[in-house]
């Protein structure tokens, strides 16, 4: 069932994005109803409603000024609106958005067809400017319950009488929904009128900046329910030296895995929660933001912020969300990393706010590292029960020059969010030809490459020996290999211009790798085992000569030198340290 949130509904979503606090027991007068849908014409409404009623009992319609039609369950008690909303939201009866209404602005009943009116009835004014057709009158007059709201000194004379208590329970229902920031001192000075006011506005009152005692209980009693649904307790990690509000209806603590300390979903919640606690300073700090982002939970895209002391991670993707702040004080770096599902925003924004309100070290206990060593912790994957980020593509490149440029396979490198060389340097592609399956990458800061590739003077022909290099096993070797070929052809296999047949094994992570001749001299780039959608027998493979090479080298300012710098064969020690130092492990993510 879909429709158009009401404009109540519309008001308190905007609110939701602020500090929170632990909600008063204020009574209530008169009824209360959970709204649960607003939609902007009758026959909407009264399909709302009509699917409403087949699954839940006590749905009640009512016309909400002179455009909107409000769905509702209710009446109840107000202590018994919180409980039920509760219970209705946990069992996905009910939208997450829905909310209590003291019914102050109902106006004709629409729903049930035939009830007994229970609000006031659309005046002729709201008759006249409607665009539906017109609601009949009710019977019987609005009970007593929805009497006239208090008049400003009545509601100041009311709030009076609250205690010191009372009032800073008040505080906090209004940090609870985003209103106010300031101290829980049960004082109601300017800063606390401000946020009433501001509540009022939202909620479609007159913005007095002193609540009624009816519009007062409206807001407790939204509060208690949120307070349920979630159960915020603080908690203390004495392990790991925190304090902080866990939402005990949703998380629980699973296990340490330093530098984390894990908590995993409870009934059904999808969250999953991170405390971060570990020795270390600026650099270590640095460490972790990029640590973080190898996972598979925190995607590319979204904001992030890198600072001496500080850091946040905020990351959303179509499948997932996250959000990761950590800072540095007094040698210990405390943080937290909260996951949900982009469907679970408004979950995750008050749990969020929550946490940033009532998180803090609670002294110098971190968690031990020695117990799990951070880097032992990403090769095993395991990051506290979390997935590490994978590439979608790892291939090999040549550094080309001493800045660092990169020739290297176009094909990895065609839909990349991100590049990295050797897992360290971001990169982007500069160049690119697809006929020739080659692209020119750029290091996005300073490269210092070992070794660089430079072009043979002359061309070696059939027989010729070559060595190759490439990442082969990126994962189980994080080196490159050397295999050891000869030249089959100076041609493709049907004499195509451009490549080397070569006598040579290669892997697909060998892609965009080196071949050298034996005086250490670029020949080429290993392009492959397929052409023309044939695949080549075992042991053979196609590299791309340099000549071919020329012109998107070129296009990218690279000048590759020709030269064969040793007289004769270099060593063979002298060789390896030539071809593994031009050569990089060049890795795409998603």
């Amino acid at each position: 069932m879909t429709g158009v949130r009401g404009i109540w509904t519309a008001c308190l979503a905007l609110a939701l994005m602020g500090f929170w606090g632990v909600a008063p027991s204020t009574a209530q007068e008169g009824p209360a109803w959970i709204q649960l849908e607003a939609l902007p014409d009758l026959a909407s409404a009264e399909e709302s409603a009509r699917a409403y009623s087949a699954v839940l009992g006590e749905i009640a319609g009512f016309r909400l000024g002179n455009r909107w039609y409000i769905v509702t369950v209710g009446p109840f008690s107000p202590a018994e609106a919180a409980g039920e909303m509760a219970s209705l939201k946990a069992a996905g009866q009910i939208p997450r958005d829905a909310f209590i209404t003291d019914g102050r602005d109902h106006g004709a009943q629409f729903w049930p067809v035939g009830a007994a009116v229970i609000a006031a009835p659309i005046t002729t004014e709201d008759a006249a400017t409607s665009d539906a057709e017109p609601l009949a009158q009710p019977a019987a007059p609005a009970p007593a319950s929805a009497a006239a709201e208090e008049t400003l000194d009545q509601a100041q004379s009311s709030e009076a009488a609250l205690s010191r208590d009372e009032k800073a329970e008040l505080q906090a229902s209004l940090q609870w929904y985003g209103f106010y920031d300031g101290a829980l001192d049960g004082s109601i000075g300017s800063g606390t009128r401000t946020s009433m006011a501001a509540w009022q506005t939202a909620m479609g009152y007159e913005p007095t900046g002193v609540l009624t005692s009816r519009q007062r209980s409206t807001l407790v009693a939204n509060r208690r329910a949120d307070d349920a649904e979630f159960g915020f307790t603080l908690t203390t990690e004495g392990e790991a030296g925190i304090e902080f509000a866990l939402p005990t209806a949703m998380l629980a603590f699973d296990h340490y895995e330093p530098p984390f300390v894990h908590y995993t979903a409870t009934d059904g919640s999808k969250l999953r929660l991170l405390l971060i606690s570990e020795p270390g300073d600026a650099d270590t700090l640095a460490g972790l933001y990029d640590l973080l982002q190898t996972l598979e939970d925190v995607p590319a895209e979204g904001e992030r912020s890198l600072q001496d002391s500080e850091f946040t991670i905020n990351a959303a993707s179509d499948t997932v969300a996250s959000f990761a702040t950590a800072k540095t004080s007094k040698g210990a770096i405390k943080g937290y990393l909260l996951v949900w599902e982009p469907t679970q925003a408004e979950t995750a924004q008050r749990i969020l706010t929550t946490l940033a309100s009532t998180f803090r070290s609670t002294g110098d206990q971190v968690l031990d590292p020695g117990l799990v060593p951070l880097d032992d912790a990403i090769k095993q994957g395991v990051m506290a029960g979390m997935a590490v980020k994978e590439p979608t593509a790892v291939v090999s490149g040549i550094y080309v020059d001493a800045n660092g440029m990169v020739l290297t396979q176009a094909g990895a490198v065609a839909t990349c969010a991100r590049i990295t060389l050797d897992n360290i340097l971001d990169a982007e592609v500069v160049a690119v030809d697809a006929t020739l399956g080659a692209a020119i990458l750029r290091p996005l800061l300073p490269a210092s490459p070992l070794a660089v590739g430079y072009a043979a003077n002359d061309a070696s022909g059939a027989g010729a020996s070559v060595v190759l290099a490439g990442y082969s096993l990126p994962s189980g070797l994080p080196a490159p290999v050397l295999t050891f070929g000869q030249i089959q052809a100076a041609g493709g296999p049907s004499g195509e211009a451009g490549l080397l047949t070569l006598a040579a094994n290669v892997t697909p992570h060998d892609l965009g790798g080196p071949v050298l001749n034996a005086k250490g001299a670029l020949l080429g780039m290993i392009f492959g085992t397929e052409i023309g959608g044939k695949t080549l027998p075992q042991g053979m493979s196609l590299a791309r000569d340099m000549a071919s090479l020329a012109p998107l080298l070129a296009q990218a300012n690279v000048a590759v030198t020709a030269s064969d710098a040793a007289a004769t064969a270099l060593s063979p020690d002298a060789l390896n340290a030539q071809a593994m130092g031009m050569t990089v492990q060049v890795a795409c993510w998603p």
